[in-house]
């Protein structure tokens, strides 16, 4: 079997699919920690106003934005010259861990919302350095779904295994190590070494893999002039980030509705691991349904039970029902699986497509606009809760002075953490049954 652009496709093995996986475990890492910990640490540990902290979440991810579709162009540049996308991968694995733990070691006399929104600024860009190359390679692994979908699959579990290192070892850590200040400040190095493991074994583990983009390389205008024809890439991608954008609500909201509505800001854990703990058990089943049924309607089913979960989520955060919560929150897990893996898997096919389109492969231009619309996704969604907890009147404090809670920002919270996703994976849904249509696959 080959490649469209004609290099014959190798074997893959478990060694293979592990190699390239783990290299999600850093990146579940890096994509969740901001938006669960980082704001719940400049509002309650630093004692930055909520609107502050919000700027401080999103600035450097428009950065990251703006970066990552040059990041792309250049990570195609470097494959056409090398044909490998080593170099890139390998700075952002080099710098990614050292700029996060500084997220979180703010030093005395250093203005809080500055170094750390400095360090995050520092931290995006060698994250695009690493993620957009590596969200490159599966179109250049496999030219069939059925072996991206397997691909996606091995990639889904390990970020699954990083989103709950994210969300049930680092709060965990910071508790371990005393908590406030000094406990983040150990948890941002424990975390960074867990990181740096990861991604330098998928920098190693993806030596191997061919690129050939081409037959020429383009600069980042040119190739999103290309680019802008590829109808179904674009609707793909606006309901990915549509739903992006709801699920990094969701996890800004977690560690405030574990303090303020179930009185225990160590359940944030209990919390994710009810979310992430499903959706890794649940991959192979979406896998193996998104063969028998279509990737688009499995994608599309998963949306709207994501969406019916949140909603459901309002009268039992609401009552205080702990039982309740978690059990829905574990029901979220299975639907959030979907949510990964099968527009992951999709996503080369529209690559394919497109080469076929223009006779120009440039699978790193493509996944430079798809991460830079997943960054903008989660980036907001942190920034878009703290808005709410502002517009509802949340007052921030240091953990050593707390402040009770009027009831509108009680309510804020409640519906940032459930209503507002709910709406946003609502928004979503034409996208998804738009693309089955332009893909021609039944929804």
């Amino acid at each position: 079997m080959t490649h469209p652009a004609g290099v014959v496709e190798r074997p893959l093995g478990r060694g293979r699919l592990l190699g390239y996986g783990v290299g999600s475990i850093g990146t579940g890492v890096f994509s969740a920690v901001p938006g669960l910990l980082l704001l719940y640490y400049l509002t309650d540990m630093l004692g930055v106003p909520a609107a502050v902290a919000g700027v401080v979440l999103v600035a450097p991810k428009i950065w990251d934005v703006l970066l990552n579709p040059l990041v792309g162009a250049a990570s195609d540049r470097e494959a056409v010259r090398t044909g490998r996308r080593t170099r890139l991968l390998a700075i952002g694995a080099a710098a990614l861990p050292v700029t996060f733990a500084l997220m979180f070691a703010v030093p005395g006399g250093v203005p809080g919302a500055l170094w750390s929104g400095v360090a995050f600024l520092l931290a995006a860009t060698a994250f695009a350095c690493f993620q957009v190359p590596y969200v490159a390679l599966p179109a250049e692994m496999a030219g069939t779904q059925s072996a991206r979908t397997r691909i996606m699959s091995w990639r889904v579990v390990c970020l699954t295994v990083g989103i709950l290192v994210a969300g049930g070892l680092a709060p965990a850590v910071v508790d371990l190590a005393g908590g406030g200040r000094a406990g983040y400040a150990v948890m941002g190095v424990v975390i960074g070494a867990l990181m740096a493991a990861a991604l330098v074994a998928a920098t190693l583990g993806t030596r191997w893999v061919p690129s050939r983009p081409g037959p020429r390389p383009l600069g980042p205008v040119a190739a999103f002039r290309l680019a802008r024809g590829n109808r179904p890439f674009f609707v793909l991608l606006a309901a990915f980030v549509t739903q992006a954008l709801a699920v990094a609500v969701m996890l800004a909201g977690a560690p405030y509705v574990a303090s303020y509505r179930l009185g225990d800001y160590g359940l944030t854990s209990v919390m994710f691991v009810c979310l992430v703990g499903p959706s890794m058990l649940a991959v192979p089943g979406w896998a193996w349904l998104a063969r028998r049924h279509g990737a688009v309607r499995c994608y599309l089913a998963a949306s709207i039970g994501f969406c019916a979960v949140a909603v459901a989520l309002i009268p039992a955060v609401a009552g205080g029902g702990l039982a309740a919560t978690l059990a829905l929150t574990a029901l979220a897990g299975v639907c959030y699986a979907a949510l990964q893996l099968l527009p992951l898997s999709l996503l080369p096919d529209t690559v394919h497509a497109d080469a076929a389109r223009t006779g120009q492969a440039q699978s790193g231009a493509f996944t430079g606009l798809w991460t830079a619309g997943e960054t903008a996704g989660l980036a907001l969604g942190p920034g878009l809760f703290a808005l709410v907890l502002a517009l509802s009147g949340f007052v921030s404090a240091p953990t050593g002075s707390p402040v009770a809670q009027e009831p509108a920002a009680l309510t804020g919270l409640l519906l940032g953490f459930t209503a507002l996703p709910a709406l946003l994976m609502l928004i979503s849904l034409p996208f998804v049954a738009w693309y089955g249509r332009l893909a021609k696959e039944p929804v």
